[in-house]
């Protein structure tokens, strides 16, 4: 597999893949291999997921790119690119293990099937975590250190009043007080 740019924020992502599908149906072809190499690792760990024949993963994720390249002139209908190849995959693995079954000679009840909607589910909780967590941790850097470190302990650590006030140096009025206004700063950030 080939390196690739880390898919950490997902509107950078989803504006570079826009602009890399705009200029891959103008005819660059270097646009198309940007997009493999975007979307390549992450589409195996999902693939992964669905089935453990490393070598049926790497076919399946390459025909979904030969199938992106072949229909290049449709990808503007496409809203969603990067559910559209995980959707892909998903089907492509799903047709290629009901081939092999097929054309096995192992019984049905021997085949331990694949449950694609479980992991369909992990990942969206998973990319949806990512978000929130990214979320979170911008909210957490407008606040001023001490009201983030007393915010962290209190809920992240679990410590009460009395031991936060000894962490910090402070009476308990002002752990009160530093609370307060950082919880308020959340609340009109968040809004």
């Amino acid at each position: 597999m080939k390196p690739m740019t880390t898919l950490s924020n997902t509107n950078e992502t989803t504006d570079l893949t826009a602009q890399l599908l705009n200029e891959f149906q103008a005819g660059d072809t270097r646009a198309f291999s940007r997009l493999y190499d975007l979307y390549i690792n992450v589409l195996y760990n999902y693939g992964h997921r669905l089935t453990t024949d490393k070598e049926l993963l790497k076919d399946c994720i390459h025909d979904v790119f030969v199938k992106v390249y072949a229909r290049r002139s449709d990808l503007n209908t496409i809203e969603n690119f990067k559910s559209y190849i995980f959707i892909s995959l998903k089907n492509k693995i799903c047709d290629e293990i009901r081939k092999r079954i097929y054309m096995s000679s192992a019984a049905i009840e021997d085949v331990d099937p694949v449950a694609t909607d479980d992991v369909e589910r992990k990942y969206l909780q998973m990319e949806q975590e990512q978000v929130e967590n990214h979320t979170i941790k911008y909210m957490m850097e407008q606040l001023s250190p001490r009201q983030r470190e007393a915010l962290t302990l209190y809920y992240i650590e679990e410590k009460k009043y009395e031991d936060i006030c000894e962490i910090m140096s402070m009476n308990y009025q002002s752990v009160r007080n530093l609370m307060h206004r950082g919880l308020t700063k959340l609340r009109s950030i968040a809004r």
